[in-house]
């Protein structure tokens, strides 16, 4: 390991709507961020695709123009970390780095017919997760079906989440680490390996994945990028935003509101199995030390639902305007919004279920319809939470929350409402990349332990509860008869 004298860390925080490239000095504080949105590809109902080369070109700009705005140069940052959308599936040729189709989004459901027939208990024993089209395998083995098996077969062909994708482009390596791979569908959690069982059954050859590293080492160096800086982390966005807020100890939890919604518990060494919706998942691991694992649920549409209401129906301007347009009213009158665009995923795990919007009469106004989207987010999570209750013994005391969703003071004060407890944001509320940079950090000796980063993290503002019991739990109802209206509308179609 290179002695550590630069002061900065770097982070690339590849996103589903958009790439940042982000600078922290060794108080965990900002130093200079670029971001650029990359094109969301709608081809079909359900389907929604990235451009892999769009996103690794936006990545190289938004390291330049950081660096550049910082007034910095590559020698200046100790290390990178990734952090990515996760579940999201690239295929590349091996021998030219091109990819061989657009990239499947974790979001898209083209694969629902292939989830129907798994056997759900094999896939929950060996990987944790549920079976979904949320996840890798199906995506990869729909990509094969279509005419690339031959070639995958005779290791022409490569996969990769995110950030397999990026460590190729900046190494010339083929690797992933384990929280992204346990979220493929395809990793036993008790090896931390790829199934030879499940690969034989998505009909995937192993030739074609990337070799599972921890959470935490040095991958190699960007020497056309970043000359001479070490690539020392990769880890899935959950995962890291987890690592971010510093939820180091069992119990602690954390939700990210970004496009979709994420709430992580860390559960320690011991995977802890879901009974109630939720999924177990790896939360990091750091060189050979023993992995610590996560109790996770995940909600398809939180962000989504307001970027819904902006691009397709342009009731808003902006995903800001969503906070003043929804403070217009003292309540949504009634109405409820059901965002299950990509289906609904924990606890329900309906994959069938499309977005609804029920209770509304002449008397409402887009004013209402907002709200009912700030509150469809809280009431998610409260699904979410109470679920995770149940299979941890903990109750919560407090949500520790971040990402994009959070700069939306009137839900996160709905958030507090509904959930009945106090909601807490980080002065740093973009955890994501934080925990990317501190995973990178501890893997060069920038940080030296896990304490140093505890004494980085501040609280910016909380929300307390201000709802009765009684309004909470008419509201709760409302909801989920709405869940169940949605849910008798797929039945009958």
């Amino acid at each position: 390991m290179r002695e550590v004298r630069v002061g900065f860390v770097g982070a690339i925080d590849q996103g589903t709507t958009s790439t940042r490239f982000m600078i922290f000095d060794r108080s965990g504080a900002e130093i200079a961020r670029h971001q650029i949105e990359h094109r969301q590809i709608l081809p079909a109902s359900g389907w929604v695709e990235h451009d892999a080369v769009e996103i690794w070109e936006n990545t190289l700009k938004t390291i330049d123009v950081a660096l550049a705005g910082a007034g910095l140069v590559p020698s200046d940052l100790a290390a990178v970390g990734i952090t990515n959308q996760r579940e999201t599936v690239v295929l590349w040729d091996r021998a030219t780095g091109v990819p061989v189709a657009p990239a499947i989004v974790w979001q898209d459901t083209r694969t629902e017919h292939l989830v129907a027939g798994l056997d759900a208990a094999l896939i929950r024993e060996r990987t944790g997760l549920t079976p979904a089209t949320y996840f890798s395998a199906t995506k990869i083995q729909w990509l094969l079906d279509g005419g690339l098996r031959d070639r995958a077969e005779r290791g022409e062909i490569l996969f990769g989440t995110m950030d397999s994708w990026l460590i190729w482009n900046l190494t010339g390596r083929h690797l992933t680490d384990v929280t992204n791979a346990s979220r493929t569908m395809l990793m036993s959690l008790s090896t931390l390996d790829w199934a030879p069982e499940l690969l034989e059954l998505f009909g995937i050859p192993r030739v074609m994945l990337p070799e599972i590293r921890s959470s935490a080492e040095i991958y190699g160096t960007a020497e056309a990028v970043l000359p001479g800086v070490p690539i020392a982390a990769a880890i899935g966005d959950q995962q890291a935003a987890l690592f971010g807020q510093t939820c180091f100890d069992p119990g602690k939890t954390k939700c990210t509101y970004g496009t979709g919604g994420f709430l992580l518990m860390n559960t320690g060494t011991t995977p802890v199995r879901s009974s109630h919706g939720l999924l177990t998942t790896v939360a990091y691991q750091f060189g050979d030390q023993p992995p610590v694992f996560a109790l996770e649920g995940s909600i398809a549409a939180a962000g989504a639902a307001v970027q819904w209401l902006r691009d397709q129906l342009g009731i808003l301007g902006s995903a800001a305007e969503s906070e003043t347009l929804a403070g217009q009213v003292e309540d949504s009158a009634g109405v409820c919004f059901v965002p299950a665009f990509s289906g609904l995923y924990a606890p329900y795990w309906r994959p069938d279920a499309r977005a609804a919007i029920v209770g509304m009469s002449r008397f409402h106004t887009a004013a209402h319809i907002t709200r009912a989207a700030l509150e469809a987010i809280c009431y998610q999570t409260r699904d979410v939470v109470e679920a995770m209750a149940q299979d941890s013994g903990t109750t919560l005391d407090c949500l520790q929350v971040d990402g994009g969703v959070t700069a939306n003071a009137l839900c996160m004060q709905l958030q507090a409402d509904i959930l009945g407890v106090p909601v807490s944001r980080p002065a740093v509320a973009e955890t994501t990349a934080l925990g990317a940079a501190y995973a990178a950090g501890l893997a060069v000796g920038f940080w030296k332990s896990v304490d140093d980063l505890r004494t980085n993290w501040h609280e910016d503002r909380r929300w307390q509860p201000a709802w009765s019991a009684a309004r909470r739990t008419e509201g709760t109802t409302r909801w989920r008869a709405a869940i169940d209206r949605t849910l008798d509308w797929v039945s009958v179609g």
